[in-house]
């Protein structure tokens, strides 16, 4: 017996009936970046692994565990893409985009691979919409990016939105608050975990962010790392909760997020929504002004979000939200006898070629066979050609809602359908 194939572990296939949610979701993502002024880019599905490296940061998840690598065959290190923002700063540095206006606003939608344990909206291959705002350090611009992704999820009919936004610090003041955490789980030591251990050495503000239960009290009692801002970064700070305080945007400071790539300076942030589960967070973000000098390129700020899109589907379907149907064809050509059936063949192509969406029967079936097989496309038109209708240059339309039929002329059909189509 033949082997029987299944989407590898952690992949699924998206089915016809499930296109009309991608589609309402991509097309609401795209709708809002116009609103806001951000245009499309795509970049490779895989880019040079030390890429991914060097800007994600070692001693993450993503780097050390997660990232399909594979050596091709001239021998050069490659890795599936597991994140947007890398590949984007790569393209930004690439193609001299510091020249054009700032900031830079970009946005993608497409794959993404990490190898993770499957769950509930998560998968080894994914999607997301990702949005990226590169050259500006303005507070502004991070309220303006927050307030997109908001709009994005509230529109899609996400309820009782909120933020969970702290600030990272940066590379001034952020030593002094690392010195502080580490000494403070230097005490704790016994208490966490071995995976906290590890991070402790190797990215020591990932320890905040552990989910094991015996690590929860040590967190909850951590200093807290916007106790040990600069100026430059507690003023940023202030600024952003500002501009949310004035929109009237929900949000709670939570000292424990710090989002986890090692890219994150200043602004991290959360949208949470209600109703959807223990995982609250369905899109993420923040600011990463030192990734762009951390690949090559000058010393550029940047902020930006990602949200999944498998979460965003799950959530519609579960919410029972209803999106706009996949479009069925106008008309289905059903024939009677050999020498209609290649009458029909033609008469069908010649409608697609005038954007009439025309489907008809295959194989040897009787006509009622094949008003059944219109009836479940669903078509508003049945045009039945027989050898009465061959001879006399006319054909027979049905309109399937009523059953009413009436003869129209084989010249005429094209104009008569256009009409009542497009009426």
């Amino acid at each position: 017996m033949a082997q029987q194939y299944k989407a590898p572990r952690g992949t699924f296939d998206i089915l016809p009936e499930d296109w009309p949610y991608w589609n309402y979701v991509i097309s609401k993502a795209r709708e809002i970046a116009e609103i806001y002024g951000y245009r499309e880019i795509e970049t490779p599905i895989f880019e040079s692994t030390s890429l991914f490296v060097r800007g994600v940061g070692e001693g993450t998840d993503i780097v050390d565990k997660e990232m399909y690598s594979f050596e091709d065959k001239g021998k050069t290190d490659l890795t599936l893409r597991p994140e947007f923002t890398a590949g984007v700063m790569r393209a930004y540095v690439e193609h001299g985009m510091h020249t054009k206006p700032q900031p830079v606003k970009l946005f993608s939608i497409g794959p993404l691979f990490r190898y993770e344990r499957p769950q509930a909206g998560r998968f080894r291959e994914f999607h997301q919409f990702n949005v990226e705002a590169i050259g500006s350090q303005d507070p502004a611009l991070d309220f303006e990016i927050m307030s997109m992704a908001w709009q994005f999820l509230e529109e899609l009919g996400f309820k009782g939105l909120s933020f969970q936004v702290n600030s990272t610090g940066c590379p001034k003041c952020r030593p002094g608050y690392v010195k502080a955490l580490k000494e403070y789980y230097m005490q704790h030591y016994d208490e966490i975990c071995e995976d906290d251990k590890r991070r402790l050495e190797r990215n020591p503000l990932r320890v905040l962010d552990c989910k094991n239960p015996k690590c929860q009290p040590v967190i909850a009692n951590a200093p807290r790392i916007t106790d040990y801002l600069c100026d430059e970064c507690r003023e940023h700070f202030e600024a952003l909760r500002r501009y949310l305080d004035a929109a009237g945007k929900r949000y709670t400071v939570n000292h424990r997020l710090v989002r986890g790539l090692d890219y994150y300076t200043k602004t991290v942030f959360e949208v949470w929504a209600e109703g959807i589960g223990a995982q609250n967070a369905v899109c993420g973000g923040g600011r990463y002004d030192g990734l762009v000098e951390e690949i090559g390129g000058p010393p550029t700020p940047g902020v930006g979000f990602a949200v999944g899109l498998e979460r965003v589907v799950m959530m519609l379907k579960s919410q029972g939200v209803k999106v706009p149907d996949a479009p069925s064809p106008s008309v289905f050509v059903a024939y009677l006898g050999n020498q209609a059936k290649d009458e029909a063949v033609m008469l069908a192509q010649k409608l697609r070629a005038h954007h009439i969406p025309t489907v008809l029967s295959f194989g040897k079936r009787g006509l009622k066979g094949q008003l059944r097989n219109a009836n479940r496309w669903g078509v508003k038109y049945a045009v039945i050609l027989g050898e009465e209708e061959i001879e006399r240059g006319q054909v027979t339309v049905r309109e399937m809602s009523s059953g009413e039929q009436v003869q129209v002329g084989r010249e005429e059909l094209l104009g008569w359908l256009e009409e009542r189509l497009n009426g």
